[in-house]
């Protein structure tokens, strides 16, 4: 465990009810997957990876995608699941998460 964690674990009974949850709305800004964001990330769904909210789509996936040259309209068409504001969802945590997103690109291209 790194000393951040340790250093979180020690702090967290000291906190308040509303301190509480203001951290856990700070985590969610910082992963991206705040209530609202239409991505969510748990474990054992699409192996741990964001994915639009309600589907078991990856972000990591209509990102390939895009760069392969496919276009909204045809990814709304090809997964009829898909709004419109879930591929503006996938785009803005794609641009906050560029790193992972590129790393699980490179993950699933070498699978």
């Amino acid at each position: 465990m790194s000393d951040a964690l340790s250093q979180v674990e020690a702090i967290l009974p000291q906190l308040s009810s509303s301190e509480r949850i203001l951290l856990i709305q700070k985590l969610n800004e910082e992963m991206g997957t705040h209530p609202g964001s239409g991505i969510d990330i748990q474990p054992g769904v699409c192996g741990g990876e964001a994915r639009i909210i309600r589907t078991r789509i990856p972000v990591w996936l209509l990102v390939q995608a895009r760069n392969l040259g496919k276009t909204d309209t045809q990814l709304l068409a090809a997964y009829p699941s898909l709004r419109p504001d879930d591929l503006t969802n996938a785009w803005t945590y794609a641009a906050r998460h560029e790193a992972e997103i590129e790393a699980q690109i490179k993950e699933n291209e070498s699978a």
